[in-house]
């Protein structure tokens, strides 16, 4: 798209900004009051709890049909995913703050979901569609005394669509974008009698841009890395009695992608591919003031790998199982128990499996004169390297109804993976479990309407026998840290919305380009800063600006002969969106225009991201 029609666009986005503006707003704030944070185990309400949380609406994925979930989850403070605005098959990275991508879990509706095949377990975030999501729960902070392994940095709780109508409705959408990428979703629910499901499936293809960047820019151009995905979702839930629910769901994805050779190193026959299947169930049984619940996950990925070294697959599975039971001890008192395990499983190029026990309890303490306990500890059994505990304390005290101070003091872990235990390469069978306190404290100010808010939260992670590659394989270090704080204003005055935030982050973390420990954090920015403006023009017209700015961040010249740390410049990236919905009809007309000012940066060393580039559709949801 040439300058001239990216102008025309803008244009047509602002006017529609001042067409009667006298039409009633479509959305209401939610009070903190309203919103409940499954991830907790405990179904608290957001004022409830001290912990860090921000949720991602179902209004803002409405609007993100454009958006891949990497995408999404890099607007969001403290969460930085390497590669989101790169070309769609490279490799996501998710950095909260400040920890490496294999620091985080990802959840769908609650149960942990991995990559067993994958040498640092982390879950691929391209395998999950913004369509098949209702709502997003991040918590910040270290959460291990709940969700176990991996936990160190934060969770990413992913709640899929539901059935929540006696109507059965048919949804969906279609989009056709820059770069020859197409997608189309289609998905059916209903809720009848008990009985209620939900099924989306969402294929996708993009010819894409070439990965690896061009150094020289001389020759025959570099070749496009393209890819094609599916991905089915469905969920069932049968209440079979007043007390008994019964949730099973099935889920599949299917990747083709193609890949380059490295930085600045162009290839046209390296290709990728990976099936995941996921199903399990939740069950749920609620009896006067106690409730149990078991959760129950089988996952398997197979990978096939076509590089300039050969060809690979491997094939990874996870069997988990949770049982846990909640207990009103009175009006104000929780009682959380529950025990954990998990069996992993990986076949290919050599065969290895372990097997992690544990058993956790927690207490919550609510609205005692404004005040707030979570209180939990963990015990944590594993074949390989024996046994450790964490434990996590998190109190909360309104000052008066507006302001909110909060902390969190607790340990968590990280279970070095198969790979690392017994893989073909640097395998260290006498490997610890990574370990990290953490501590955490802030405020939060609101006005009574919810109208204005400000949150204002610090962390400090400490790291201790951290694995890393060294020269004789995987070992134990001695120690990484990191500290930051995060600022995020929101205000909403009828039709007009602004959220934003400021974090700030800085560390040591041991690095492959000189096999040492250095006051850098790769890939991740000190300064990042945001800004989403939105306004509800007319009942049917919503737009939206959302702006980034990344500051300075260090990657590795991993050049043969001669390795060096690089430093690459800070960039900008604005973005708008409008959609309009179709009077007196189920469709909803969007288009998302990204990089419009076509800034030329980069994510990864070596690699290609994005120029402007956009995409536009239609969405309907029949009734």
């Amino acid at each position: 798209m040439n300058k001239k029609l990216k102008l025309y666009a803008l244009a047509g986005f602002g006017l529609a900004q001042f067409l009667n503006l006298d039409a009633p707003l479509a959305q209401e704030v939610k009070s903190l009051d309203e919103v409940v944070i499954m991830a907790t185990k405990n179904d608290q309400k957001q004022n409830q709890t001290g912990k860090v949380v921000n949720i991602i609406g179902r209004d803002q994925l409405e609007r993100s049909a454009g958006k891949t979930l990497p995408e999404l989850l890099s607007e969001q403070a403290g969460v930085i995913v390497g590669g989101a605005t790169s070309n769609q098959g490279l490799n996501k990275g998710l950095f909260i703050r400040g920890a490496g991508s294999a620091y985080a879990v990802v959840l769908i509706d609650g149960i942990p979901v991995a990559n067993p095949s994958g040498a640092g377990s982390a879950f691929d975030l391209r395998m999950f569609g913004i369509d098949q999501i209702d709502h997003i729960e991040i918590i910040k902070g270290g959460q291990s005394t709940i969700y176990g392994s991996d936990a160190v940095a934060g969770v990413i709780n992913i709640i899929t669509k539901k059935g929540s109508s006696d109507v059965s409705s048919v949804f969906g959408n279609g989009t056709i974008g820059s770069y020859d990428t197409y997608k189309g979703t289609i998905g059916i629910n209903s809720n009848v009698s008990g009985f209620s499901y939900n099924i989306g499936y969402t294929q996708a293809k993009t010819a894409g841009i070439s990965e690896a960047a061009d150094s020289v820019g001389t020759g025959a151009p570099f070749e496009k890395d393209g890819n094609r995905t599916a991905a089915l979702n469905a969920n069932f839930s049968l209440q079979a009695t007043k007390e008994l629910s019964i949730s099973p769901f099935f889920r599949y994805f299917y990747g083709r992608y193609d890949f380059d050779g490295g930085a600045f190193l162009d290839n046209s026959e390296n290709r990728y591919k990976t099936k995941h299947y996921n199903a399990g169930l939740n069950t749920k049984y609620e009896f006067g003031t106690g409730k149990l619940n078991l959760n129950y996950s089988y996952e398997t990925t197979w990978n096939d790998t076509r590089n300039q070294y050969g060809v690979s697959q491997s094939q990874g599975k996870m069997n988990l199982l949770d049982l846990y039971y909640s207990q009103q001890l009175g009006d104000n008192l929780t009682l959380l128990v529950g025990i954990d395990n998990r069996l992993t499983k990986l076949e290919g190029s050599y065969r290895a499996n372990a097997n992690l026990f544990s058993t956790y309890s927690s207490l919550f303490l609510h609205d005692v004169k404004g005040f707030n306990l979570e209180v939990g500890g963990r015990y944590n059994k594993h074949e390989a390297y024996g046994d450790n505990y964490t434990y996590s304390v998190t109190p909360s005290y309104d000052l008066t109804k507006s302001v909110k101070l909060f902390g969190t003091v607790s340990t968590n872990f990280k279970a070095p993976t198969l790979d690392m235990l017994f893989g073909l390469y640097g395998a260290n069978v006498d490997l610890k479990p990574e370990s990290s306190q953490n501590y955490e404290a802030g405020v939060n100010v609101r006005t009574s309407d919810n109208s204005l808010s400000l949150r204002i939260s610090a962390f400090h992670r400490d790291l201790t026998d951290a694995i890393v590659y060294g020269n004789r394989g995987y070992v134990n270090q001695l120690s990484q840290k990191a500290k930051g704080f995060e600022v995020e204003p929101r205000l909403k005055l009828n039709k007009f919305s602004v959220t934003g935030f400021y974090a700030y982050v800085e560390g040591t973390e041991f690095n492959f380009v000189n096999n040492q420990t250095e006051n850098t954090l790769f890939r991740r920015p000190k300064h990042t800063f945001g800004i989403n403006l939105g306004l509800q023009a007319t009942e049917s017209f919503f737009v939206s600006a959302n702006v980034k700015r990344l500051g300075k961040r260090t990657d590795g010249d991993f050049d043969f002969n001669n390795p060096h740390i690089v430093t690459m410049p800070a960039f900008n990236l604005v973005d708008i969106y409008g959609e309009y919905k179709l009077p007196k009809t189920p469709f909803r007309l969007f288009a998302d225009l990204k990089n419009i000012f076509d800034e030329q940066y980069t994510e990864y060393y070596g690699y290609n991201s994005m120029g402007f580039n956009m995409n536009a559709g239609v969405a309907f949801n029949f009734r």
